[in-house]
């Protein structure tokens, strides 16, 4: 499978997925505003962070030996039993601690103990989302791509009819709920995909955990851990900077800038995790690994370019199509957002290597790194540059975070 065929093939599923964030964010932006969707961007890095513990963090690893051993599907089975022990242990022990502490969820990352509600219900439906994505995980690693992208294209549909739904009845609190559970309704489309291949069979998801195993696949649950917590929580910190600083519409008017900056490069992201981190994994020389990442740039960096021009001079056209009037306050974010998606990309694809052979200390290193850049450089540019400064952290972050990956590649030799 070469990297334009599997890009074609998931262009299908990603133009609907694109279509439907675009729709889900047109809904946030009528029916909660601006400072819902600071809300909703709390939520959902409260989400990110619950799940990838509960899980045990071990889905990249899970696509790295799936793919590793592709001739050996012994091997493959040991690794899907002990990373689907690990994972339905994990969901049951997290979604009990959510249920328990869900007013204190609330209270930290919704400032409204009133919602407690919405994490009891992503609780119950957790052991759900925890195996979807541990299928499609699967899937991905055996280079199911036709199977992986209805997978897709399901939850796409799943989260636009939910949220939209929801939002009307409901307002935030739907909202909050719907996106809480719909991938947990997606399992069942997953798990039957899965279950009609020939190689799949469910005793190979439970059954003893193999020891060596689950230390290869902890390598990836420090890396999955590290990033769980820096990411989401240096976007917290952000997001609570900017709404005490300067207003909670201006913190949502940067959330809505980074939802729709996720949804453009959504090709080229998932792409990269979807043929990426397999081919790196099967390749062993630096000849190899440098071939594999200059077609990557020639075919990848021309289409994160282009991308990024026609949002930026189409800007006040998806402000006003995608979001409503009330998010006019949005587009001095643009400039240099756009230029920090494209060295974003840069940096992703090398980040990707390090991923493939497991460099767990340098992965952990960056995103401690760079997260707690990212952060102080908008709590100390703040008051000079305004909301301005989310977008230029972003883009002089990634900068270094690209010269960082280059240079860490080249000293680890493995390009």
């Amino acid at each position: 499978m070469t990297l334009i065929k599997t890009s074609l093939l998931n262009a299908i599923a990603v133009v609907i997925k694109m279509l439907t964030l675009l729709g889900i964010n047109k809904v946030l932006a009528i029916y909660v505003g601006p400072a819902g969707y600071a809300a909703i961007g709390q939520f959902q890095n409260a989400v990110q962070m619950i799940t990838t513990f509960a899980s045990g963090a071990i889905n990249t690893g899970v696509v790295k030996y799936t793919a590793e051993f592709h001739d050996n599907e012994e091997k493959q089975h040991t690794v899907w039993r002990t990373a689907g022990t690990i994972a339905v242990t994990g969901a049951v022990f997290t979604g009990i601690i959510v249920a328990i502490f869900s007013k204190s969820l609330a209270a930290l990352f919704l400032k409204d103990e009133s919602y407690s509600g919405v994490f009891v219900w992503f609780a119950v439906t957790l052991i759900f989302f925890v195996l979807n994505t541990l299928l499609l995980a699967i899937l991905n690693g055996k280079k199911e791509i036709h199977r992986y992208v209805v997978a897709n294209i399901t939850g796409s549909l799943f989260a636009l009819i939910a949220t939209t739904f929801m939002s009307m009845q409901f307002g935030l609190y739907g909202a909050l709920v719907a996106l809480a559970t719909y991938q947990s309704l997606n399992f069942c489309v997953t798990f039957t995909l899965c279950y009609k291949a020939s190689w799949f069979k469910l005793g190979f998801l439970f059954g003893a955990i193999n020891k060596q195993t689950a230390k290869n696949l902890m390598k990836f649950t420090a890396m999955a851990l590290m990033g769980a917590a820096c990411i989401p929580v240096s976007h917290v910190l952000v997001r609570n900077h900017i709404g005490i600083n300067i207003s909670w519409e201006a913190a949502g008017y940067w959330e809505a800038m980074w939802r729709l900056s996720s949804a453009y490069l959504i090709l080229v992201t998932t792409t990269l995790s979807l043929y990426y981190l397999p081919r790196l994994s099967e390749l062993k020389t630096p000849a190899e690994i440098r071939a594999e990442i200059l077609y990557g740039y020639r075919f990848i960096m021309p289409a994160a370019a282009v991308s990024a021009l026609i949002i930026y001079l189409c800007r006040d056209f998806f402000i006003h199509t995608l979001f409503t009037a009330e998010f006019k306050g949005m587009e001095v974010l643009f400039t240099w957002q756009l230029i920090g998606d494209f060295f974003k990309i840069c940096s992703w694809l090398l980040g990707y290597v390090l991923i493939a052979k497991a460099c767990f200390v340098l992965v952990m290193i960056s995103e401690i790194v760079f997260s707690a850049f990212f952060y102080f450089f908008i709590f100390l540019t703040t008051n000079e540059l305004g909301i301005e400064s989310t977008s230029i952290g972003h883009s002089v972050n990634y900068f270094f975070h690209f010269v960082f990956m280059f240079i860490a590649l080249k000293v680890k030799r493995i390009i």
